[in-house]
Order: C-alpha cells, then sequence, then structure tokens
C-alpha cells in the first residue's frame, strides 16, 4: 500500500492560523457553516434546475411542439443552462455538505450530500476521494485522483511523455467537455468494482451504501434518461443530453484544473507502493499545491460556492466557502509571516491561461539529460 506522511511534529504555520482563524469567528459570534446566504443559493439553484428540467420535458413534448428552428435552439439552450445549474449545485450544496459544513446537524448535511448521486455521482465514493485522499495528498502524483488522468493527459512533470501530448492544450477542451458523463457512466464503476482509488483501498462500503449506490444511478437513468426519451423521443433527448453533459463536464472540471493545475503550483511524485515522508507540514504542502483565482469577482465566487478561494477551502475545509473572503485575509497575513508563497491570479481569464500554459509545457517532450 503507497503510504505518505508529512512532518508534522512543530505544525507552527497550521497552529498560529487556525488560533488566528478561531478567534476571527469567536469575535464575531459566528458559526462556521453555511448561513442564510448559502440557503437562499439551495433556494435558487436546486428549483431553477427543476424548472428548467420540467421546462425541457414540456417544450419538446411531442403534444405541444413543433421542433421549429427556434424552439431547438431554445432546447440547446436550456439544456446547457441546466448543465451550468447543476455544476453549480456541486459547487455550492453537494461540496460543503460533503465537507460536512453545510449545516450544524449532520443529516442536513448527509441529505444534501445527496443531491450528488440526483446528479449521477456518488457521495459516499465522492467523500473518499476528495476528503481524505485528495485533501491529504494534494497533488502527488500516485495518489491524487484529480491529477491521474494518465496517458490521455500529463498533468505533472512526473507523469510518463506521450506522444499525443504535444496537442493536450487543444483537446483537453474535449476531455473537459465529457467529464461528467464519463463520470457518472464509468468513472464511479470503476472505483467501485476495482474498490480502490489509484493505488488506495477504497473504504469498506456496508449494505446500505450499495444500495444507495445503485438505487441513485437508477434514479439518474431514470430522470435524465427514461423519462425524457419516452416524453420527447430519442433524437431530440440526444441533443439534450448531451448539451447538458457538454457545459457541466467543462464548467466542473476547468475549476478544479484551475485550483492545482497552474504554474507556480508544487507538485509530489510517490512511486506505487513506497512509502515516503515529506519534510513539511501538512498545511505548507496544502497551500504549496493550491491556487486562487479571481478572488474579487463576485459572480464567479457565487456560481462556483467559493471555489475560487481554493487555498482557504483546503487548509480549512469543514468551513462553508461563504465565510473564505474574510478569512482570506487572515491565510495571507499568516502566510507572509511564515514565509510561504500565496499563490493567486487576479481574473479567471489569467488563471484559464495559466492552465493551458502548463498543459502546453507539459506537452513537450522532456529534454533527457
Amino acid at each position: 500500500m503507497t503510504k505518505l506522511s508529512f512532518s508534522n511534529k512543530q505544525n507552527s504555520f497550521y497552529t498560529s492560523l487556525k488560533t488566528s482563524v478561531d478567534q476571527y469567528f469567536q469575535s464575531r459570534q459566528l458559526r462556521k457553516t453555511g448561513n442564510w446566504k448559502l440557503y437562499t443559493k439551495t433556494g435558487v439553484l436546486i428549483p431553477g434546475a427543476i424548472l428548467i428540467y420540467s421546462t425541457l420535458l414540456f417544450l419538446f413534448h411531442p403534444a405541444g411542439a413543433h421542433h421549429a428552428a427556434i424552439t431547438i435552439i431554445t432546447g440547446i439552450a436550456l439544456s446547457a443552462l441546466l448543465g451550468l445549474v447543476q455544476a453549480s449545485i456541486g459547487f455550492n450544496v453537494m461540496h460543503d455538505a460533503c465537507h460536512g459544513s453545510y449545516s450544524t446537524r449532520g443529516w442536513i448535511n448527509d441529505l444534501m450530500g445527496l443531491s450528488l448521486n440526483v446528479l449521477g455521482g456518488n457521495a459516499f465514493i465522492w467523500k473518499f476521494k476528495h476528503n481524505i485522499i485528495h485533501h491529504t495528498y494534494t497533488n502527488v502524483d500516485g495518489m491524487d485522483d484529480d491529477i491521474a488522468k494518465s496517458p490521455v493527459m500529463r498533468s505533472c512533470a512526473s507523469q510518463e511523455w506521450k506522444p499525443a501530448h504535444r496537442f493536450q492544450h487543444i483537446y483537453v477542451v474535449l476531455i473537459y467537455a465529457l467529464s461528467s458523463f464519463l463520470w457518472v457512466a464509468m468513472m464511479d464503476f470503476n472505483k467501485y468494482f476495482s474498490k480502490k482509488i489509484v493505488n488506495t483501498p477504497l473504504q469498506k462500503m456496508d449494505t446500505r451504501e450499495h444500495v444507495v449506490f445503485w438505487l441513485s444511478k437508477l434514479l439518474y437513468v431514470a430522470l435524465f434518461v427514461a423519462v425524457p426519451v419516452y416524453s420527447v423521443g430519442w433524437g431530440v433527448w440526444l441533443v439534450g443530453f448531451v448539451s447538458m453533459h457538454v457545459t457541466m463536464g467543462f464548467t466542473l472540471a476547468i475549476v478544479f484544473q484551475l485550483a492545482h493545475v497552474v504554474e507556480h503550483t508544487d507538485f509530489v511524485y510517490i512511486e506505487a507502493g513506497d512509502t515516503k515522508k515529506l519534510e513539511e507540514e501538512w498545511a505548507i504542502h496544502q497551500v504549496k499545491t493550491t491556487a486562487n483565482f479571481a478572488p474579487r469577482n463576485k459572480i464567479v465566487s457565487w456560481f462556483v460556492g467559493g471555489l475560487n478561494y481554493q487555498v482557504e477551502h483546503h487548509l480549512f475545509p469543514r468551513i462553508s466557502h461563504i465565510h473564505y473572503p474574510a478569512i482570506s485575509r487572515i491565510v495571507k497575513q499568516t502566510c507572509r509571516e511564515f514565509g510561504i508563497m500565496y499563490n493567486e491570479f487576479p481574473t479567471m481569464r489569467k488563471a484559464v491561461r495559466s492552465h493551458f500554459k502548463m498543459m502546453r509545457d507539459l506537452g513537450r517532450k522532456p529534454v533527457v539529460a
């Protein structure tokens, strides 16, 4: 089994940072979980998705649709919008809930976390893959599933280079667009049957989790395949289904790529089956392997659920994203005091440019010394 540990005996950086952040919440008598802002988002996004979904079924129902060009264009646009709204539900509702930061009540977190299952994923597998592995071994090649896309993509210098990677900065757009469909239809099943995430054994699922896995997959097929096909027919359904997944997949993928696979973030390599210890504390590793983007763009912050504050999220995953803009000032100051580089791109455009530049650079054939 592959094992990696950190030098956490001193832990001076995180101890100082956590003390300052705790003092921020205590002095203002604030809870670290979500508040009315998050619940308002939920009240907008989930009913919004249901409304768009229902409109699409009615718009193209044989009894009421004329299938004129304007109607088809509207249907494609609404399907794409549904994909965007679903991505935002994932960023805002599911993400906070699965981290236990949506509410102080565990059952509410569990319930809202199941929004991922409705979207086609699986909360149990995601929590293990994301909360435990990704948040512990961020950008560790050989452990972090988020960068384990080789040989299709080369996300860091330690991964094997293939001639096709010369063009990866172009074709990754297609891969990102397919990512949510591949997640729902393939990757969850791969993890379920292989019982591992990259080189780490998957936490054992009890009977309830097995039942939830299969029932939620069947629910997804019913909601997003069977009902639409019955209502509008195969051809119309396929166009809408593809449009939805293209926008949803690309949006989910690019947001997470901008958080870690950009210039200036660090990567670590560990061979399968090896044991390794990093000579830095876990929190410093999180700062070095993560980047923020567009922190002052309120529209981006609202839509991506504060995931443009990835540094703060990786340091305090159990604090709701609603609080990240405020505590980012504390994190920046503490990083300055300890001489730790704080990665941040002022705009989303610059972050996107950095990511694709990195993809292009990693696509070049390595020079053998």
